[in-house]
């Protein structure tokens, strides 16, 4: 077992023995969320602990973005700063089983997936979790810009950094377990806020990359799953190409296909004959329906359900109708259905569940 994990559980017996008051476990990334997630808790009273996975890394030499040396360095001198014990536990192999595998064989199979949504559910909400409840902790915190309310999960106040659509497979027991802290602040105010507690994260840039991906993501795919050349046609069979792979490209894509007179849109991938499907009509990119599948509900509803739908994480809200076999029948025509996305179901502000787009 790793030293500082061992050290952790030591620390969490002593814990026991004495009546403190709530403990909340935050997950610490070096950025500035995170930071101030941990400095709001302390504010407020809880018993505050900083913690750090270790995610699994592509090669010795590269670190993951989200637990770098230089990540573990600034979120240990925050927890320095606002006086609370800082601990990094080891998650490379549930990171590399659950999040890196799935990514790998999602694409594979000519998904487009997304990893943050089961990073969420499988390691901060799940493994994490269940470390942190075992040891008497009362929740888990992270820096992620949503909010509960009532055991409700709702969008974040600031509409441009909301999360909530990453959050849709949490349950309800989860819920009743996790603090959003800075889910109620805009992300200029949580600057502020760093400022205000004088926190050296506050001027650390944000990363919108995939953490354990450090160049490319079609370099990383060449490396693990390697090239598959085959036909490029379009809607009537005409070869119009040559592609790399089905996996190097995702539904809406129009960039890196090299054919003449352009542009042409990806609109399909025939994996039974190799084939990726083309346009020159971005209307051939629209549908009115899609089916999903790992059909989640925080709150059950009676079908048909209507609900605002969000089919991937800058996507605008779009009106549709759920039935119980999966199927989302949209009001207007949707541009880009990518397979493997997430169509995450809204009412108002609240987040009421959501699937996988097949």
């Amino acid at each position: 077992m790793n030293f500082l994990f061992e050290t952790f559980i030591v620390f969490f017996e002593n814990m026991k023995k004495q009546n403190f008051k709530k403990r909340v476990i935050v997950a610490m990334s070096g950025g500035v969320d995170s930071s101030v997630a941990a400095a709001l808790l302390k504010q407020a009273g809880f018993d505050v602990i900083g913690i750090m996975m270790k995610f699994w890394k592509d090669g010795q030499s590269q670190d993951n973005r989200c637990c770098s040396v230089e990540s573990e360095k600034l979120a240990r001198l925050v927890a320095r700063k606002i006086g609370i014990p800082f601990y990094v536990i080891n998650a490379e192999k549930e990171f590399k089983r659950k999040v890196v595998d799935y990514f790998l064989k999602d694409y594979k199979i000519g998904n487009t997936p997304n990893p943050c949504v089961i990073c969420n559910k499988e390691i901060k909400f799940g493994f994490l979790m269940r470390k942190a409840l075992s040891l008497g902790s009362d929740f888990i915190a992270t820096g992620h810009y949503a909010r509960i309310k009532g055991g409700k999960l709702f969008k974040g106040r600031d509409k441009e950094k909301d999360q909530s659509y990453f959050l849709w497979q949490l349950s309800k027991k989860q819920l009743s377990h996790v603090l959003f802290p800075v889910g109620g602040y805009t992300k200029s105010e949580v600057r502020e806020l760093a400022k205000k507690f004088n926190l050296p994260t506050a001027e650390t840039p944000e990363s919108q990359e995939v953490c354990f991906v450090q160049d490319t993501t079609d370099n990383f795919l060449d490396k693990y799953l390697g090239k598959k050349p085959g036909k490029i046609t379009d809607m009537k069979g005409k070869k119009m190409g040559e592609h790399k792979g089905l996996w190097f490209y995702t539904i809406g894509q129009r960039r890196g296909l090299e054919i003449p007179q352009g542009p042409y849109y990806v609109v399909n991938k025939d994996f039974k004959k190799n084939i990726l499907i083309v346009s020159k009509s971005q209307k051939d990119l629209n549908k009115r329906e899609l089916m999903i599948g790992n059909m989640s509900w925080v709150y059950p509803q009676k079908f048909p359900v209507s609900v605002d739908v969000k089919i991937r994480y800058k996507s605008e809200f779009a009106k549709a109708k759920i039935f119980r076999n999966g199927k989302v029948l949209f009001n207007k025509p949707q541009k880009a259905i990518t397979p493997g996305q997430s169509a995450v179901f809204y009412r108002g502000q609240t987040v009421l569940g959501g699937g996988v787009i097949l």
